[in-house]
């Protein structure tokens, strides 16, 4: 029987975090939880890519309310899926389009090969499901994969899709796609963007003037800015949000590639060191792998719980 989003999610989860779930599980048989099993506790939460400041603020919250007692690895892994979760739980944000913007401009951002055209596509679709009307933007220009990909989503859902010729610029595409969108009465424009970040200038000046061009046409636009993160990269992943913020204003991620190869705990210190809203994790190619964002579920995933 297939699994359904939630069980693939958590088989994914619990693959990529085998360590800290087995590490779990031969720390703490029954044991006290004296200062030797908290070192090792944040030794484990290290190593799953939680990043220091979590770790720290995990354990130092078990030794403030457990210290002591003895504990067994389930009563571990609930607790540790309690407190990966408080820390979830601001940013589990959806992505709600502002009905009043017609359209709601999403600029997606993001190094190449996060899955960001994936992505667009699978929203497209969804937004197609919930009777809306979707406009597409084949802005990665430089891949001509990038542009056909789009074009078979734009196929798949019936979405306009705006491409122009290989290395075309993609600030007119943007351009001339929204005044499209707003013709139409779209509901949501979604702007593919190349990722090219070995050439860290020239894409900064890419998107300055995609977004530069789009308030010819709306002062306000773009109205959301997506960046789409790999989550097999681990720790990369706070490298890239760094970066981008540093060329747009980042209003929000998409973690994708949590399909059994990801390294998930890095949600967790992404959470910490940016408190960025969180809008959707994807499991898979299909486009019901995409799905909004629940913290509690993500974290018993993660811990095994």
């Amino acid at each position: 029987m297939a699994l359904g989003f939630l069980g693939r999610l958590k088989e994914g989860l619990s693959r990529s975090t085998q360590k800290l779930t087995g590490g779990i599980s031969a720390v703490f048989v029954r044991r006290k939880l004296d200062d030797a099993a908290l070192e090792e506790l944040e030794e484990l939460l290290l190593g799953a890519d939680l990043g220091p400041q979590a770790a720290s603020s995990i354990v130092a919250n078990f030794r403030r309310s457990r210290f002591g007692r003895d504990v067994t690895d389930s009563e571990v892994k609930e607790a540790l899926a309690e407190e990966i979760a408080a820390i979830l739980e601001p940013v589990a944000i959806p992505l709600v389009l502002d009905p009043a913007r017609r359209p709601h401009v999403v600029l997606v951002v993001g190094v190449n090969g996060t899955g960001k055209t994936t992505t667009i596509g699978k929203l497209a679709l969804q937004y197609r499901e919930q009777g809306l009307r979707p406009v597409l933007v084949a802005g990665d220009t430089f891949r001509a994969a990038a542009v056909e990909q789009l074009q078979i989503w734009g196929e798949r859902t019936g979405a306009p899709v705006i491409a122009g010729p290989p290395n075309a610029d993609a600030a007119g595409l943007a351009f001339d796609a929204l005044t499209k969108a707003q013709a139409e009465g779209a509901n949501v424009l979604l702007i593919d963007t190349a990722g090219r970040l070995h050439n860290k200038g020239a894409l900064m000046e890419e998107l300055a003037k995609i977004i530069r061009v789009l308030r010819k046409q709306d002062p306000t636009a773009p109205h959301s800015v997506l960046l789409v993160l790999d989550a097999t990269t681990g720790h990369n992943a706070i490298e890239q949000v760094r970066v981008f913020k540093e060329m747009v204003d980042v209003t929000g991620l998409i973690v994708t590639k949590l399909d059994g190869s990801a390294r998930g705990g890095i949600v967790v210190a992404l959470a910490e060191d940016f408190g960025l809203p969180v809008h959707a994790v994807g499991v898979g190619e299909q486009a019901g792998d995409l799905r909004p964002f629940s913290a509690m579920d993500f974290a018993k995933g993660l811990v095994g719980a």
